[in-house]
């Protein structure tokens, strides 16, 4: 649906405006490759495994972006001085489509892939692909990927009138069902010595980041740092910035070169 397509800022003019971009991108894939993980990597996959590692790195991102968020002052107002806190609710054509798609996405997951999929390398790069969509589309649906919308979500501490708290159901609904489905499963874990330990659906075994506290050093806490500057100064972090690429090209070819040599170096 065009509608839930975010109007996203201009693609950079000039090169100051080019810099900027490469900069940030730069930050972002720095500080995701020695933070071990961005937003999806620890806020929504580390802590909803209950990983103190992520507890850390989440507590650090998230309190880095919003005080640049706030410091820089670039969180823009609403529209017509309404305050970003007012409901705005879809449109009926938008509402239909997103409820159809989570539930195609929920047969899809739960009872088509693990009748016409096998543990297989081939079944797992078809699935990489439908869960990539998935997860596009539940970036759209949230409003992850508009970074203005990310922004607004950081304006509670300098002016309410901003704040848009939407995304606070992105945490409650993303991580919620997770951590009651990692507390229920228990992957990786036998519940009992004579019961036989249980299979990812398209694996043989589970294969889950067995790094701990004291594993973190200076490179940990500097890359969780550096990402949440990135995150603050521009509200886009990967994810996110791999679905704008895709739409808007001209915007994502300097951003994506700056995170990939960030990633690099």
């Amino acid at each position: 649906m065009p509608s839930l397509i975010p109007s996203y800022p201009p693609a950079p003019s000039s090169w100051i405006s080019l810099v900027s971009t490469l900069g940030t991108g730069f930050m972002l894939g720095w500080g995701t490759k020695n933070g071990r993980g961005c937003t999806s990597g620890h806020m929504l996959c580390g802590v909803s495994r209950l990983s103190p590692r992520s507890f850390i790195a989440t507590a650090i991102f998230f309190t880095t972006a919003l005080l640049t968020a706030n410091f820089a002052s670039n969180i823009p107002p609403c529209a017509d001085g309404v305050p970003c806190y007012q409901p705005v609710y879809p449109a009926t054509g938008d509402l239909r489509f997103m409820v159809a798609t989570m539930v195609l996405s929920f047969v899809t997951n739960c009872l088509v892939v693990p009748r016409a999929l096998d543990r297989s390398e081939r079944s797992r790069t078809i699935f990489a692909y439908l869960a990539g969509v998935e997860f596009g589309l539940g970036l759209l649906f949230s409003g992850m990927a508009d970074p203005v919308k990310v922004l607004r979500f950081f304006a509670f501490l300098t002016d309410p009138s901003r704040f848009d708290p939407s995304l606070a159901l992105v945490l409650f609904f993303g991580i919620g069902p997770s951590v009651v489905s990692y507390v229920t499963k228990n992957p990786g874990q036998k519940t009992n010595k004579d019961v036989e330990q249980s299979k990812p659906t398209l694996a043989d075994q589970w294969k889950l980041p067995t790094a701990t506290v004291a594993d973190i050093d200076w490179r940990f806490v500097t890359g969780a740092v550096t990402f949440g500057l990135a995150w603050g100064l521009r509200g886009v972090c990967p994810g996110p910035a791999i679905l704008r690429t895709v739409l808007q090209p001209a915007w994502g070819l300097a951003h994506m070169a700056g995170f990939m040599l960030g990633n690099w170096v």
